[in-house]
């Protein structure tokens, strides 16, 4: 089976954001941060601390938040080509590849390190850092039922 892969700016940031959230380091530093908050939230009530401890948490809950959210992303989109060209993305029950103007890569759904799905991509693992996520846009219901019974299988 074949499928025509195009970009878009906006849903590619979008599943990016999905990538970095889903991180074991982020979601460690964002747990610690989040305790902090609340713990700090909890002694400010009871007037065991002055504000400023809970205005720091506060504000690095903020700044963590758009570095991941926002700027992160951004930055990552901007300096992979990856994601501004088309790509011609073939698989069966064997593996996958994808092919482009500027090179190819197959891989055997065993593979798969993990994989997982957000609202608009399947994103592939190959490796802790090493992924590819793969438009659902272009996918009918009976193709994208398909990919996952492989993904389910690796």
């Amino acid at each position: 089976m074949s499928i025509q892969i195009q970009y878009q700016k906006s849903q590619v940031i979008q599943g990016l954001r999905y990538h970095f959230i889903k991180q074991s380091e982020i979601k460690g530093l964002m747990l610690f941060v989040n305790v902090y908050a609340i713990i700090t939230a909890g002694l400010l009530f009871y007037k065991k601390i002055r504000p400023e401890l809970f205005l720091i948490g506060s504000l690095l809950w903020i700044i963590l938040m758009v570095f991941f959210w926002f700027l992160l992303p951004w930055l990552f989109y901007r300096k992979t080509n990856m994601f501004k060209q088309d790509w011609l993305f073939d698989f069966n029950h064997i593996g996958a590849s994808l092919n482009s103007d500027s090179g190819t890569a197959t891989w055997n759904w065993s593979d798969v390190t993990r994989f997982f799905e957000s609202p608009l991509f399947f994103h592939v693992y190959f490796a802790p850092k090493s992924f590819f996520i793969i438009p659902k846009t272009h996918f009918s219901f009976e193709d994208e039922q398909l990919i996952r019974g492989y993904f389910k299988k690796s």
